[in-house]
């Protein structure tokens, strides 16, 4: 089938151009003169990935089912016919392989026939079609728990997404647990072998473009191909970077003195992969959140209880705070483990701890309630108070922010290794952490709202498709192309060097303070969802 790709993509360079006619829809523009201008707004066909499998029910809120019927929403706000927007969902990387190499053969094979000639308008472009390709890529237990648009660090999409069938999209229907969802991954990496899927999709993409049609990526890569455009929605990097700015915001390590330093850790889950994806995974989250934090460590206002991060940890040290992932009890044996004590009545301080993503932070929260710990992260700076971030988030009030000062120096018995046991002394000892995590898992929400775990982040779904849908109708009218934060260089991995318009929307940071507009409000999620 490669060949006769070649074959086709031989006879359009000698002219015989892909027409889509009747696949492109048209809109009367007024000229200045007083006249019209027909302007055709194209087609697009989506192709995703089916949504990853997802341990237990703990489901992060951006999925690849959620994100299509938002891209095909605001595809239809910017002119675009219900009959001119294709979707195609593709249980794996071989399957998606074909799914475009039949879609792009057969509009060839149209074309070439002179099938449409009859039905193009006089004065439109009737060339106009975008391929909008995220492509599947092999995922591991520890890289699902992030949702299913994160960037996979290995380069290149390589295999299965890690569902079985293509239908199994609805949170409901996740109920793997994480030993299971481990092996289905195991038994996952032979199927991946299939050295044909991605030449085969690298072959038909380049037919696509040899035809006249474009093609954005979003996400993942694919190699040996350029496309016109690429979206990255996250990436390990800018979700480690999110977390730990966002908790050193919180703990004010900016101002706080080394007098008084705050006590941090960073819990990096990990699963051992075949082909190192995983590793580079699980790097790239322990760089980004300690570009941010290891300034603090190395002026002395940030430390790790554990002893596992010091001012000269550098970024190939991320195995110092990794952990396996393939069952629940990992999470509490590893935060139990960094902040035993040989007394068991006694507590070691935590201000903050970095999780990574929902599942490891509710895992952290029940171990931390089993440990003894007590409060919420409204009772550290700046406080807010949970009836007001419930009233806020109701409706029914505004959130009253209140600055409560951190002592310049830590108690004088800090030091004392003996624990006089004092009532101040085992407050300090004893109050909740700041905890951040990744992927606005629904039913760990109320645990936002409850002030258990402080924040989250999820990437700007609905902000993305608004922004892809404006590109994909430049793209198929031949306007210049710019991102939100125009052209970038570099930005494609594999094409150093090279401009290409980057959609690389912003990350949100949530917590209980803005939940309401973040959530709530754009109809991510319901007020019952929140737990209210």
């Amino acid at each position: 089938m490669v060949s006769c790709l070649k074959l086709i993509a031989a006879a359009m360079a000698t002219g015989l151009l892909l027409t889509t006619a009747g696949c492109a829809s048209t809109d009367d523009t007024n000229t200045p003169d007083g006249g019209t201008v027909t302007q055709s707004t194209g087609a697009v066909a989506i192709f995703t990935p089916s949504d990853g499998i997802t341990l237990s029910q703990h489901t992060p809120l951006n999925k690849w089912a959620k994100l299509v019927p938002d891209i095909t929403s605001e595809l239809k706000k910017q002119g675009f016919k219900s009959a001119n927007i294709t979707t195609t969902t593709s249980s794996d990387l071989a399957k998606q392989s074909q799914d475009i190499q039949d879609y792009v053969v057969n509009h060839a094979v149209a074309a070439q026939s002179g099938k449409d000639s009859a039905n193009k308008k006089d004065g439109a472009d009737e060339k106009a079609i975008t391929l909008i390709v995220a492509p599947a890529a092999e995922t591991q237990t520890s890289t699902r728990q992030y949702g299913d648009y994160v960037s996979q660090t290995s380069g290149t999409a390589t295999g299965r997404t890690g569902s079985d069938e293509a239908g199994s999209t609805d949170a409901s229907e996740s109920t793997d647990t994480p030993e299971s969802a481990n092996a289905s991954s195991s038994d996952n990496a032979s199927d991946s072998t299939d050295t044909e899927s991605m030449p085969r999709m690298a072959n038909a993409l380049q037919l696509a473009k040899d035809s006249g049609m474009h093609v954005v990526l979003v996400a993942n890569p694919v190699k040996d191909f350029t496309p016109d455009a690429f979206v990255e929605l996250s990436t390990a990097e800018r979700i480690g970077q999110i977390q730990a700015s966002k908790l050193a915001d919180k703990l004010q390590l900016d101002t706080i003195s080394k007098d008084n330093p705050k006590a941090v850790e960073i819990l990096l889950p990990y699963t051992a992969s075949a082909d190192g994806s995983d590793d580079e995974f699980a790097k790239e989250a322990f760089a980004g959140a300690w570009s941010v934090l290891q300034p603090y460590f190395k002026k002395g206002t940030a430390y790790s209880p554990s002893g596992l991060l010091t001012a000269d940890t550098t970024d190939g040290q991320w195995e110092s705070v990794a952990f396996k992932i393939d069952k629940d009890s990992r999470i509490t044996d590893e935060i139990t483990n960094r902040l035993k004590q040989k007394n068991s009545a006694s507590h070691t301080r935590i201000d903050g701890i970095i999780a990574m993503n929902d599942y490891v932070a509710s895992g952290v929260v029940d171990a931390l309630d089993h440990l003894g710990y007590t409060g919420s992260a409204a009772d550290i700076n700046p406080s807010i108070t949970l009836p007001g971030i419930v009233g806020n988030i109701t409706g029914k009030q505004d959130l009253h922010r209140k600055k409560v000062p951190d002592p310049i120096k830590a108690p004088e018995n800090d030091g004392d290794a003996t624990n006089d046991g004092s009532a101040s002394e085992k407050a300090r000892d004893t109050q909740w952490p700041i905890i951040t995590g990744y992927g606005a898992y629904v039913d760990e929400l109320p645990q936002l709202v409850s002030g258990h775990q402080w924040m989250t982040a999820v990437e700007d779904r609905k902000g993305a498709a608004t922004q892809l849908a404006q590109m994909c109708l430049k793209i198929n009218q031949g306007t210049a192309v710019k991102s939100p934060q125009n052209l970038t260089k570099g930005t494609y991995p594999g094409v150093a060097g090279k401009n290409m318009p980057t959609l690389r929307p912003d990350l949100v940071a949530i917590s209980a303070s803005n939940l309401k507009s973040t959530l709530i409000d754009p109809g991510y999620i319901t007020l019952a969802d929140a737990g209210m």
